[in-house]
């Protein structure tokens, strides 16, 4: 792992949309490349379990896409499995009212190419289609959560607008995972593209480890999983690692 130390000393934390695979123009027109499932499992055991997907979407989205046992934290931590063959646990967070679901989607109807996208405990407002619909997604939401201010939060990422319980993040993510077998004790990669990384990022620091910004340090999502592919292969005949 060039500039991060051993492979096996490392626990990878990696973000799915943008970083594991290239931005798309829906949510559900992400394209995965069918190698990316069995690198993910190769890595896995390379790295005795401890490899994460840490995303913004529902974990249902995640299963989808990536059909492999993995350890997995979805809706920006509000929904954690750190044992991929267990159920998830339960965060006891709220949930977005209906109500403010509904004043989003009439918004977006409004807007051609707008699109909500539903996640457990709350949803997000995708404007890359329509990127006129951004500031008064923005303006409604901001007016939504000031009903309640102390259960709700409103997180920007990437053309979106996302309604999000407070007690939910990357970071929270990042922290629940490395108090667990096998990640504890292991030096935490956390690597993203947006903002609603960084709060990841962070908290691999703050743990001695690396929070690394997809455009920086690889430039795109491909060559990273040309980093990871390698990091993956098996020991070279002299015993040491790509």
């Amino acid at each position: 792992m060039p500039g991060l130390g051993p492979i096996g000393r490392a626990a990878l934390l990696l973000d799915f949309d943008g970083t594991l695979v290239e931005i798309a123009a829906r949510p559900d027109a992400v394209r995965v490349p069918p190698e990316l499932p069995g690198l993910l499992h190769r890595l896995a055991d390379e790295l005795s379990g401890a490899l994460a997907v840490v995303s913004g979407r529902p974990l249902r989205d995640l299963d989808h896409f990536l059909p492999v046992p993995i350890a997995m934290a979805g809706d920006h931590g509000a929904s954690l499995r750190p044992d991929p063959l267990a159920p998830a646990l339960d965060p006891r967070l709220p949930h977005a009212p209906a109500a403010w679901r509904a004043r989003a989607a009439e918004l977006a109807g409004r807007h051609p190419g707008a699109l909500i996208e539903d996640k457990e405990h709350g949803f997000v407002f995708h404007y890359r289609q329509a990127p006129d619909a951004g500031p008064e997604a923005q303006a409604l939401l901001a007016s939504l959560i000031a009903e309640n201010p102390e259960a709700f939060t409103l997180l920007e990422a990437r053309m979106a607008w996302e309604v999000r319980p407070r007690g939910a993040s990357k970071g929270t993510a990042v922290s629940a995972l490395m108090a667990r077998p096998p990640f504890e004790g292991r030096v935490p990669v956390f690597i993203g593209d947006d903002v609603t990384d960084e709060e990841g990022m962070e908290v691999a620091r703050r743990l001695g480890g690396h929070g690394l910004r997809l455009q920086d340090a690889f430039g795109s999502p491909a060559v990273l999983r040309d980093w990871l592919a390698q990091a993956a292969a098996p020991p070279g005949p002299a015993g040491t690692t790509p």
